[in-house]
């Protein structure tokens, strides 16, 4: 088999769905700092979130913008741009959690600010010439995103069906906010692979960037999580260790190991394509009744 392009599937037509972006806006005074009541290490394992995706999703749109001029295809322009619009909303969604944090007595100012070199810096734009060199440092990165964007829709699915978050009383906006943002994850699942197909394509491309992807990814999280759990302003020697995450994932409240363990051949294989994974119907579902997302609609329509 060539090396160059994987022999994909053709995608799941009836996943896709046209994109947009939704207005959301979500009111913190209520919501308390441990907002899955009584567990701690699971609130700010997942609170890393807010530490890493305000960063990476403007550096996303950063990086789809170069991408937008040398895409051939009209449908897949118009899943970019949606995409754009709703990573845009996304970053800036978890970007209003963070004041919140520092009013409760926890200021991720350090941990943020080296997220925000990773992305600014290290995967940023670099001085090269045109041509050959600055096309392969663009098809890096878009190959990258397609990598996250797996392990996004991903925990996206995950929280649609996190039930146990629910019957342990989590605050229902912080809920909301998950919910909303993991259900447009799903909603836009295949485009950044669709891009990087369309683009590129190459295998090899595909796995390395994963490599990288992944494990960035988990050092990052544990960091995080290590970070918040050590700076909690209401504990005493906070600690975060792969036990504990273990302990939350057969509990419930977090992603399985073992589900994501077994998204690492998922993506791998070669036959993979995102619309296999997960459920567009699901995530309309959710957008339909969310709180923000409604309120949103209602705005929108009310300024029309």
């Amino acid at each position: 088999m060539s090396n160059t392009k994987a022999r994909l599937p053709q995608p799941v037509a009836s996943e896709h769905i046209p994109l947009k972006a939704r207005n959301v806006s979500f009111s913190w005074e209520k919501t308390p700092l441990h907002w899955l009541p009584g567990d701690p290490f699971t609130t700010h394992t997942i609170n890393v979130l807010h530490l890493l995706l305000p960063a990476g999703e403007r550096w996303f749109v950063h990086v789809y913008k170069q991408a937008l001029p040398l895409i051939r295809d009209e449908r897949l322009r118009a899943d970019v741009i949606g995409f754009i619009g709703q990573e845009a909303m996304h970053s800036q969604a978890h970007d209003e959690v963070l004041p919140h944090l520092r009013e409760q007595g926890l200021d991720p100012t350090p941990y943020t600010a080296q997220v925000d070199w990773l992305f600014e810096k290290l995967l940023g734009d670099r001085t090269l010439p045109p041509g050959r060199a600055r096309r392969w440092w663009l098809l890096e990165r878009v190959a990258m995103i397609a990598a996250i964007e797996h392990y996004t829709a991903f925990l996206g699915d995950w929280v649609l069906n996190a039930h146990e978050l629910d019957r342990r009383g989590a605050d229902p906006t912080m809920l909301d906010l998950l919910r909303w943002h993991g259900a447009e994850e799903v909603e836009h699942r295949s485009v950044a692979f669709d891009l990087f197909v369309h683009l590129d394509g190459c295998y090899r491309r595909r796995a390395r960037t994963w490599a990288t992807a992944f494990t960035a990814l988990v050092f990052l999280w544990q960091r995080g999580a290590r970070f918040f759990m050590e700076n909690d302003p209401t504990l005493r020697g906070g600690k975060a260790t792969f036990r504990d995450f273990h302990r939350s994932s057969r509990a419930g409240t977090l992603p399985s190991t073992g589900a994501m363990l077994r998204s690492i051949p998922t993506y791998l294989s070669r036959s993979y394509h995102p619309s296999q994974e997960g459920s567009t119907a699901q995530a309309v579902a959710y957008l339909a009744s969310s709180p923000a997302a409604t309120a949103a609609e209602a705005r929108a329509n009310g300024a029309a």
